[in-house]
């Protein structure tokens, strides 16, 4: 079988769908045909930049179809040319593909903030989806929803999903555990010189980092201690509340902007605490890798995070301050909740995995293909 993959944000976005492709297609080629059932599949990755990446590197299984142009005419050459050359279409990135092909598709869901005004996506990539998904959900053969979360979400809005909606959940690498550059080599490289809370997120209001600046700067002296609140992510959109509240308290907050991937792992491993409050996610990968990292997490009691949490996290109300002053309060007051919350955390990592999500996937292309849906 012929598998076609939008494999654009291999190249094109740094995190989120990126990294979902592109662990992905490493996933999908550490598959080894004739081993445990694995179908010899070829796959079509279509894109404008071909990955270059070790894990695919003279893998006579993956193809790159290269397709210049820009959206959306991208997408209509890719499904004319998937049409012709593959027997079903993973469409990653995007709801518009699945309207022009003549194959049968299958379309991730990651989230739906599109259709939720309160949490301030970027508007013009808002009015796409909620103008593309109606239709690729009367089109796709699967929609794959990345949580249960989001796959309630999307039928509840468009109950003609329910049949066709499955769920596959991400995962995260084990190198938090211990990869990534030395950590004493990453804290001077920060300046950080004492103990720190992290918070891992783009500066956009639906991380919500407005409301844990204010709950941090405003703990007991006695329970903040030393700690200082650390903010590792790139500028996104309406960032005034978000700046405004950083640069408010420069002896409190530090936020360090994006960083390189090799970093990220010593600075998780370092902190005190991971805090991600967020308002929405459609799966909440950075409590996966501060769980893989053994850190003690505090995060939001809506959308996914608890799907991912379970029952390693500390959960707060995520637009109460009180809430995540309190949730605070209690991962740095209480040192055996800590150690507990460190030894859970990895252990529920464990429970999601690319090989997982791949096999999934893979699957789920096979049967959309069959209509055995």
């Amino acid at each position: 079988m012929r598998i076609g993959i939008d494999a654009r944000a291999a190249v094109e976005e740094r995190a989120g769908r990126g990294t979902m492709v592109r662990e992905l297609l490493r996933a999908l080629a550490a598959e080894r045909a004739g081993e445990d059932g694995v179908p010899a599949h070829e796959y079509v990755c279509f894109a404008r930049t071909a990955w270059e990446d070790p894990a695919l590197a003279g893998d006579p299984r993956f193809r790159w179809e290269l397709i210049g142009a820009r959206d959306p005419l991208w997408h209509v050459r890719a499904a004319l040319k998937a049409s012709r050359t593959t027997d079903v279409y993973l469409s990653t990135n995007s709801y518009l593909t699945a309207w022009f092909l003549r194959v049968p598709s299958v379309v991730t869901v990651c989230d739906m903030v599109a259709f939720d005004p309160a949490l301030l996506p970027r508007k013009d990539a808002a009015r796409i989806e909620r103008a593309t998904l109606p239709f690729a959900v009367r089109r796709a053969t699967v929609l794959q929803a990345i949580s249960r979360a989001t796959a309630d979400d999307l039928i509840a809005r468009f109950p003609a999903a329910a049949g066709k909606t499955v769920v596959s959940t991400l995962a995260a690498d084990p190198g938090f555990a211990d990869g990534g550059a030395p950590g004493d080599e990453v804290l001077r490289r920060y300046g950080l010189d004492g103990p720190y809370v992290l918070g891992v997120g783009t500066l956009e209001p639906r991380k919500n980092l407005a409301r844990l600046v204010e709950a941090f700067t405003t703990l007991p002296d006695d329970v903040r201690g030393d700690h200082r609140l650390v903010l590792v992510g790139p500028l996104g959109w309406d960032t005034d509340e978000t700046v405004a509240a950083i640069t408010a308290h420069p002896e409190l907050v530090r936020a360090v902007g994006a960083v390189p991937d090799a970093d990220l792992p010593a600075l998780y491993r370092r902190a005190a605490a991971f805090a991600y409050p967020s308002l929405y996610e459609g799966f909440g990968l950075p409590v996966l890798e501060a769980m893989i990292a053994g850190v003690p997490v505090l995060t939001s009691s809506t959308s996914s995070m608890p799907e991912v949490g379970g029952d390693a996290a500390v959960y707060v109300e995520p637009r109460d301050v009180a809430s995540i002053r309190d949730g605070l309060a209690r991962l740095l007051g209480d040192g055996a909740l800590r150690e507990r919350l460190a030894a859970a955390g990895p252990a529920r990592a464990a429970e999601f995995s690319w090989a997982r999500h791949a096999r999934e996937m893979r699957e789920l292309c096979e049967r959309a293909a069959r209509g055995r849906i």
